[in-house]
């Protein structure tokens, strides 16, 4: 064991000494990345000096490290790819990525890693890139502290931010993506992780899962995206401490879920959606701790939806709190605190004596003839609302909070 250690130690060691530092600059013997590239050696470090550098498709087939220092600019001209990474254990830091060329035909990108692992992508800053940062059939990386600005105008001819196919055990951490057509996209991506990122601003979804299991999403800022946030078709997803905030449109909402099994979805802010959260065929799911707070509709279960479990959030001033599209119930919605809800409490325990029902008729009128939307705001509305609620006929009898809370809860002291 101890012979180990100290061939371990020789070789880290002898590693340390062979490792150079390679400069480029543009009045420097290597004025190209691509020269320092092929002069360089697996472990080198290479230095890029301010300035601009008119570079695509630069192949980088061995483990660099690539550092700017003074924000140089890597310029495609609108041409090209710019990054293409086929090698483990290389690091990309401190660089200015810009123009990258537009094509129908190919996924380009301004950094693009390909069947590597051990990599780092921190504190880069890429605009005008189509797709940002591509990861495809890699594992074990770090995509960390960067800025991606996008100038999509229409879905078809524009890419993603941040792109991951394929992946295993990833961490994308404190990323601020904005102008995309998503913002941070995942498809057969598992056990990987997505923290303290802003995106805001694109045309479709800040997030976008799919065929995705094992992953955990928290902390994260999603803002007045086209679509919202869509989780589909994945396993065991745990998403806490996420905003979702004003996502508005006909076909937005902060966050779908489709075919979604044995998640918990905790402490999230839905502020200002069209839908708080719209939910299909999506079973063992478990959402406690959330403020649903003026969305149109806080949450929209539509078929399939069994075995959930809505406790311990807070509903406030939605115009609709719940909405339910199938007969079939088995799910609990016991122990919300709900601004509509006008009962009693004799015993004093903080419990309504009287059960909640928020799904409310002139809802279940809006959902099969919307036009009736117009009427949101009148008389009649509040006469059909209470009708119903004296004499239930049309909406769900067994769809109750029947423990509703008669204070907002404070999620600081349940968790």
């Amino acid at each position: 064991m101890r012979k180990t250690i100290i061939l371990s130690a020789l070789l880290l060691a002898t590693l340390a000494i062979r490792a150079a530092t390679v400069t480029v600059c543009p009045g420097c013997e290597c004025n190209t990345i691509g020269q320092a590239i092929t002069t360089a050696n697996a472990g080198d470090e290479i230095l890029i000096k301010s300035g601009l550098y008119q570079e695509g498709n630069i192949l980088i087939d061995k483990a660099l490290r690539l550092k700017g220092e003074g924000w140089p600019v890597i310029d495609g001209e609108n041409e090209t790819e710019i990054f293409t990474v086929i090698a483990s254990g290389v690091a990309i830091e401190g660089l200015v990525v810009r123009n990258v060329g537009t094509s129908y035909l190919e996924d380009r990108a301004g950094i693009r890693m390909r069947r590597v692992k051990d990599f780092t992508i921190r504190n880069n800053r890429l605009e005008n890139t189509f797709f940002g940062i591509y990861l495809e059939h890699c594992t074990d990386g770090l995509v960390t502290d960067n800025i991606i600005e996008g100038e999509a105008v229409h879905e078809m001819s524009s890419g993603n931010a941040i792109h991951l196919w394929y992946c295993k055990r990833m961490l994308v951490e404190n990323n601020q993506v904005r102008g995309h057509r998503d913002g941070i996209y995942f498809e057969f991506v598992d056990d990987s992780r997505v923290r303290y990122n802003i995106s805001e601003d694109n045309l479709r979804y800040g997030l976008h899962f799919m065929f995705s299991n094992d992953d955990d999403y928290f902390q994260n800022a999603f803002r007045r995206n086209g679509a919202g946030v869509a989780v589909m078709f994945s396993r065991n997803i745990d998403m806490w401490e996420n905003h979702f905030e004003f996502n508005w449109g006909r076909a937005s909402y902060g966050l779908l879920l489709k075919e979604i099994y044995d998640a918990e979805i905790r402490n999230n802010v839905f502020l200002e959606n069209t839908i708080g959260i719209y939910v299909e065929g999506s079973t063992r799911i478990r959402y406690q701790y959330n403020e649903f707070n003026h969305n149109g509709w806080a949450i929209k279960m539509s078929g399939g939806c069994l075995d959930n479990e809505v406790n311990a959030n807070n509903f406030l001033h939605n115009t609709f709190d719940l909405s339910l599209n199938s007969a079939p119930n088995n799910n609990s919605f016991d122990g919300n605190y709900w601004t509509d809800y006008n009962g009693y409490d004799l015993g004093r325990d903080g419990i309504g004596d009287v059960p909640y029902h928020p799904v409310k008729l002139f809802n279940y009128i809006v959902n099969r003839t919307p036009e009736a939307m117009v009427l949101l705001r009148s008389l009649f509305v509040d006469l059909l609302n209470f009708s119903e609620k004296v004499s239930p006929v049309l909406t769900p009898a067994n769809v109750a909070d029947n423990a509703p809370s008669m204070q907002k809860l404070n999620f600081q002291k349940i968790n």
